[in-house]
């Protein structure tokens, strides 16, 4: 009597505690594959660490891994809670290619109307990024930055091939530039829309195993 593979787990890294309690709250489970929701530590060698080390484990060997949280919008116009879905994420290291970028899109409107998603180049940095940086950032063609998405795939990628996507949350952008990050929690819009993202993971997910045609 054959039996079915097991359906390929899912990955998903995020650096905060404050965004890993957002995505805790927001599990309902309907997922396509078992899921690990992972806290990294903030930066991107902590990212490269721990995802390398999560990777390592047999039962993981063929995950997808889907990089979110909390990013700087560098654009005019963002605003806080508004979604941003990788084409690509680029650092010094590398630039990893995104799979299934419209999917995400369409999974995010649809789970969370009335939110503007943002398509493009999702930039990498080693530290907070203020004031002119962003411009500088802008010009290079990205659109958002964070410290940990680059460095989470391009670790993902080099363990073995697999799916590999990024979403991030607007928490800060060139007119609402945050102060500190103590004050995420009480801007409740990238909050929530954090807390709610996960549907759309799940969706994607669930389409990467589907057989191919």
């Amino acid at each position: 009597m054959s039996t079915q593979p097991a359906p390929a787990p899912l990955l998903i890294a995020c650096a905060l505690g404050i965004e890993h309690l957002a995505l805790r709250a927001g599990d309902r489970g309907g997922a396509g594959g078992p899921v690990t929701v992972l806290r990294t530590g903030m930066g991107p060698r902590a990212a490269d660490r721990s995802v390398t080390r999560m990777l390592a484990d047999p039962q993981l060997a063929d995950a997808a891994v889907l990089a979110t949280g909390f990013c700087a919008g560098l654009a005019p116009g963002m605003h806080p809670g508004d979604l941003v879905v990788a084409e690509e994420t680029r650092d010094p290291h590398g630039t990893v290619a995104c799979v299934g970028t419209e999917l995400l899109v369409k999974e995010l409107a649809r789970t969370l109307p009335g939110r503007t998603v943002h398509t493009g180049p999702l930039t990498g940095s080693d530290h907070v990024v203020r004031g002119p940086e962003r411009s500088d950032l802008l010009a290079t063609g990205a659109i958002a930055v964070d410290m940990e998405s680059a460095a989470t795939l391009l670790s993902a990628v080099r363990t073995g091939p697999r799916p590999v996507a990024a979403v991030r949350v607007v928490v800060d952008a060139p007119e609402h530039e945050l102060v500190r990050i103590g004050t995420v929690r009480g801007g409740i819009s990238a909050f929530r829309v954090l807390r709610s993202v996960l549907p759309a993971f799940f969706e994607w997910h669930r389409s990467l195993l589907l057989p191919r045609r």
